[in-house]
């Protein structure tokens, strides 16, 4: 039998069937669409990661504390953190490969309680991610051409920009996954070269050379540092808030596990991706950074100027028409992570809701026959983070928000699966670390904490009273109200009762699969 390519270069239609028979194992119809190849997968995390907009939005907050060591030490020491988590969620994403991925590994880890809250730890991780991501931009846009356009930083241009944006990104996901996919690809190619133009450049026109930066320590809390970070005595401690940058950069890769239900030979491909593009990112990123080091003619002075480092050094150092080149390839690459970011948010919302987990799930959980893409939650999500943004403007304030919930989600499976590691999860999927799982699973959660520690500090400290808030009022509603609805994902012989609901959902979308 002749098959033909359904996700990419090498993939067969017999491959698409194996991806939708584990589906239909676990209870779930193929409504979306499988065509992401493994790069596009791995493109879309990549993408979100997107070391060109955290990498640099974020510099502050490394540049600014200790100096140079917190890219040449730091920056690894924050890849490593992330790539931790990355690695623990690879293994349990190879044995559940579908979209909403945390949701269903906190609910058959543990139980649909668990379930529950990661869902919407994760929710709202998602959510805040997107809204960072772009109000980042719009940072990265204002510093790079506002005075060029005559703008001036108010609120009110920050909330008209966020909402053109985002709905424009939204609108680019409602209109299909393959157009979503060619422009997460083009993505990754453009930060691989993007970074290395970046790089290239800032090396050519460095003053001087001096790489004794990368390991040298400097106290800049207070008026030192542009004021990015409170006056505080102890270097150290310094040094573990710095690390919230590559930290708050190099997350997302979760998106590559809420895209398995669209992407062929999932089990194998998912799991490479997310390690891919935690690996790639870390290398990228700490290459552009450490030319930024190199390029800046005076520490004390670039420390002074805070947030705004980057494009003092952009300015000291480059002629103005290849600093302004360069600027437009990273807006570019800006806007394509909150496209990407939406597309990881919409599947979060889209398989929550398919179990009946948010207010709205009828609606929220279908899928367009045209264009195969869950569009009301890809613009539900849209919308709370812009409204997010609008309620809470402060940049750090939302990457600390960010960072807190969305690794609070990942910790939670992660740390099921290594109660259950070997006991009632005995399945691994073709992705299989062996025992190192256990390691990585204990890695995670005293990376973790240290997160915590770091994200709750002043002038972040609202993001404390946040996350507690969310706690109490996430507890609340589910022993009110969630505990005796909420079924969760299905389980068990609840499979095999959905046979006829999966034919109705795939007949409805036009999938003609035969598995």
């Amino acid at each position: 039998m002749t098959t033909q390519p359904t996700g990419g270069a090498g993939y067969s239609d017999s491959d698409k069937r194996e991806d939708v028979k584990v589906l239909h194992s676990m209870g779930y119809a193929q409504e979306l669409e499988r065509r992401m190849s493994r790069f596009s997968n791995f493109a879309i995390s990549f993408s979100i990661i997107c070391i060109l907009s955290g990498g640099i939005n974020s510099l502050g907050q490394g540049l600014s504390g200790v100096g140079g060591a917190s890219i040449g030490i730091g920056w690894p020491l924050g890849t490593f953190i992330s790539g931790v988590f990355a690695v623990a969620l690879a293994q349990i994403s190879s044995a559940y490969p579908t979209a909403g991925g945390l949701y269903h590994w906190g609910s058959i880890l543990g139980n649909r309680g668990s379930g529950w809250l990661t869902a919407w730890l994760n929710l709202l991780g998602l959510v805040t991610v997107l809204g960072a991501i772009n109000v980042g931009t719009w940072t990265f846009f204002y510093g790079a051409f506002g005075e060029m356009l005559g703008l001036s930083m108010t609120y009110t241009e920050q909330l008209t920009f966020m909402i053109v944006i985002t709905a424009s990104q939204a609108l680019i996901n409602h209109l299909g996954i393959r157009l979503t996919s060619i422009l997460t690809d083009f993505s990754g190619y453009l930060i691989f070269f993007g970074s290395i133009a970046l790089a290239v450049a800032l090396f050519a026109f460095a003053p001087s050379y001096d790489f004794s930066r990368l390991w040298t320590f400097s106290n800049y809390s207070g008026d030192a540092g542009g004021g990015v970070w409170p006056q505080m005595d102890s270097t150290g401690f310094l040094f573990l808030l710095g690390l919230l940058l590559p930290i708050y950069t190099i997350t997302g890769y979760d998106a590559s596990a809420h895209t398995s239900e669209e992407t062929v030979k999932a089990a194998h491909n998912v799991p490479k991706a997310m390690v891919g593009s935690v690996w790639w990112s870390g290398v990228f990123g700490w290459l552009f950074l450490i030319a930024v080091v190199i390029a800046i003619p005076n520490m004390d002075e670039a420390a002074g100027q805070g947030w705004n480092v980057f494009f003092w050094t952009m300015g000291v150092t480059l002629p103005a028409g290849l600093k302004l080149a360069l600027y437009v390839v990273i807006l570019v690459a800006q806007y394509l992570c909150g496209l990407a970011t939406v597309t990881s948010v919409s599947r979060m919302i889209f398989a929550f809701a398919r179990d009946g987990g948010l207010p709205g799930s009828g609606y929220l959980k279908t899928v367009s026959p045209k264009y195969r893409t869950p569009v009301a939650a890809i613009w539900t999500g849209a919308t709370l983070a812009v409204v997010f943004t609008a309620y809470t403007s402060l940049y750090t304030t939302i990457v600390s928000v960010t960072v807190i919930f969305l690794f609070l989600s990942f910790t939670v499976p992660i740390t099921l699966g290594l109660i259950a590691y070997k006991k009632t999860w005995t399945q691994m999927g073709p992705w299989d670390i062996g025992n190192w799982y256990r390691v990585f699973a204990v890695l995670s959660i005293i990376s973790m904490v240290l997160i915590f520690i770091a994200g709750i500090q002043p002038p972040n400290d609202k993001a404390l009273w946040i996350t507690i808030g969310f706690l109490v009022l996430t507890g609340a509603v589910w022993f009110l109200f969630e505990r005796n609805r909420f079924k969760g994902p299905p389980i068990g012989e609840e499979i095999a009762k959905r046979e006829a609901a999966i034919r109705a959902a795939e007949s409805a979308v036009g999938e003609t699969t035969k598995v």
